[in-house]
């Protein structure tokens, strides 16, 4: 949503701030009423769980447990680490689903999701979405469809009912995510005051150079829960 590189703490925070009030504030019946007019229908092609189409599976702290109950290995620390100390540690705020080889979501399964009953949130209101973004020249503003035009077919007739829900529950979803985002940043805004700590640009830029090229390892602090946990990932889960 926001490119985070080289904003303070606190710009950060208001944007959020602000971005949640927005979303709270959106009509419920205008949001559904664009859902039934895209009339979105998905086509089972299973592109919408591949790096190649979507960068990352974002989890909130509610999915986090039961990913951890079905297979604690395919969390990894989301990607675009947020923040670097000037010990060069690494924060971010939250986790993400580990990718196989050919970059498909671990859980992918001869193009079949083999957790589909217990899927991460995003999944089950993808493609749906909420939230303000820049277009190709740079212009702000709302966008409710992830990849319009690039999958699944169009024009399908949707009762009122039915995108009313999707309207909810996509709501709900935007708002967990920008609460967990507030929650991360308020929690390492203390972290720092307490420990004498700041994010410094160059010492991220470096300190992700060298482990890229595999001559370091580093420490990701992952926000989960209202805390930080210490990850320590192979290079071969950052992209």
């Amino acid at each position: 949503m926001i490119n985070v590189k080289n904003r303070s703490i606190d710009n950060r925070l208001t944007e959020a701030k602000e971005e949640l009030e927005a979303v709270r504030n959106y009509p419920d019946e205008k949001f559904a009423g664009i859902i039934g007019e895209i009339g979105f229908k998905c086509e089972l092609c299973g592109r919408c769980c591949t790096k190649e189409f979507n960068d990352h599976v974002f989890l909130l702290d509610s999915d986090v447990a039961a990913i951890r109950a079905i297979d604690p290995e395919a969390l990894v620390p989301a990607p675009y680490y947020e923040f670097c100390d000037q010990t060069g540690r690494f924060y971010v705020s939250g986790y993400a689903l580990k990718t196989k080889a050919d970059g498909s979501c671990v859980f992918l399964e001869a193009g079949r999701c083999k957790i589909y009953g217990k899927r991460p949130t995003i999944c089950r209101v993808y493609p749906y979405m909420l939230h303000r973004e820049a277009d190709e020249n740079g212009c702000v503003d709302w966008r409710q469809l992830s990849g319009l035009n690039e999958h699944g077919s169009y024009h399908s007739e949707m009762g009122g009912t039915e995108c009313e829900a999707l309207a909810e529950d996509t709501k709900v979803y935007e708002e967990a995510f920008l609460l967990q985002s507030i929650g991360f940043l308020e929690t390492l805004k203390v972290h720092f005051k307490k420990y004498g700590l700041k994010h410094v640009q160059r010492i991220y830029d470096k300190q992700m150079r060298d482990f890229l090229k595999g001559d370091i390892d580093i420490e990701v602090f992952v926000y989960c829960e209202g805390g930080f946990e210490k990850c320590t990932p192979g290079k071969n889960k950052i992209k």
